[in-house]
């Protein structure tokens, strides 16, 4: 085994144990590893696996993250590719200050970014691996989801043991893109799920879709590409653009979460929203308008659970 060790400096303000909170929400969840001082994951660049291991050694207003890395003594741990991915999934180089300054005038994210100082996106490393996230919480409880990604991790992902404990990474387009509709319903899957990521796996192994090409687009570029395939709706193609290129301004007002919780946990609404209400409703937050909907999810997960 190889190590590395090295520090990353977030711009301010961030807080680490908030933006990875979202990784600890499912039981379910083995390739994001949440632990109360450390946020652990699998990372995999060209076949080469790093396990990233980091903790927070600072202050919401002075951020300072420790970073080891650990993997086979054939992985090159100095690429800087590892480095990308994590900074890519914790968000570290993103300026919430603008956004900030934008919230203190609205009446209903003024007190949220106030309790939640230093919450930023957390993100997939892939377009592939947010579209598969997405595509396997259609229409479904994100529970069940979540036990069928991991079905998925355990079954096609690279694994690397360490310590007594298995570490997985996410499994890449070729494993899906040699599947059949047939044999991937064996998790538990419908047949268009089954045909969406067999055709997903096909699409990014033939460079149809690639995840330079996607990051190079603006968000409703990104959008208008991705519905082409079938099987992938604006709300599917809207959750990859903010869980995957992470962009501020992603808004998928079809969400239930949108719909249902915010319009009748935050706004009062007696009803679910309709999706083109919200829509509207969130023109106002433009154009952090998917940070804003990071921060409503949050107020109302912890107002959930002070009921418990």
């Amino acid at each position: 085994m190889s190590r590395l060790r090295f520090t990353l400096t977030p711009v301010p303000p961030y807080s680490l144990n908030l933006t990875a909170l979202r990784f600890a929400r499912f039981k379910d969840e083995i390739v994001d590893r949440v632990r109360p001082d450390s946020y652990q994951r699998l990372l995999v660049v060209d076949g080469q696996l790093a396990l990233a291991t980091v903790t927070d050694a600072s202050t919401t207003a002075q951020p300072l993250l420790h970073v080891e890395l650990a993997g086979p003594r054939t992985t090159a741990l100095e690429r800087p590719e590892f480095v990308a991915q994590l900074r890519h999934i914790l968000c570290t180089d993103l300026d919430l200050k603008p956004f900030y300054r934008q919230a203190r005038t609205d009446d209903l994210l003024a007190p949220i970014v106030r309790r939640f100082r230093g919450l930023k996106l957390s993100a997939s490393p892939t377009m592939f691996e947010a579209l598969v996230i997405a595509v396997l919480s259609q229409q479904v409880n994100l529970t069940v989801a979540y036990s069928i990604k991991r079905a998925l991790v355990e079954t096609f992902g690279q694994r690397w043991c360490s310590s007594g404990a298995t570490y997985y990474a996410f499994p890449g387009p070729e494993r899906f893109a040699g599947e059949t509709e047939h044999s991937l319903q064996r998790f538990r899957l419908s047949r268009a799920k089954a045909s969406t990521l067999v055709r997903l796996g096909q699409a990014f192994m033939s460079g149809e879709f690639s995840q330079e090409g996607l990051a190079a687009l603006a968000d409703e570029e990104v959008v208008a590409r991705l519905i082409q395939l079938k099987g992938i709706g604006r709300w599917t193609a809207e959750i990859a653009l903010l869980r995957g290129l992470a962009r501020t301004d992603a808004f998928p007002a079809g969400d239930l979460g949108v719909v249902k919780y915010i319009a009748q946990g935050l706004l009062g609404k007696a009803e679910k929203a309709r999706e083109a209400d919200m829509r509207t409703f969130a023109e106002r937050w433009r154009p952090y308008r998917g940070l804003a909907l990071i921060y409503c999810y949050a107020e109302l997960l912890q107002r959930q659970d002070n009921k418990q």
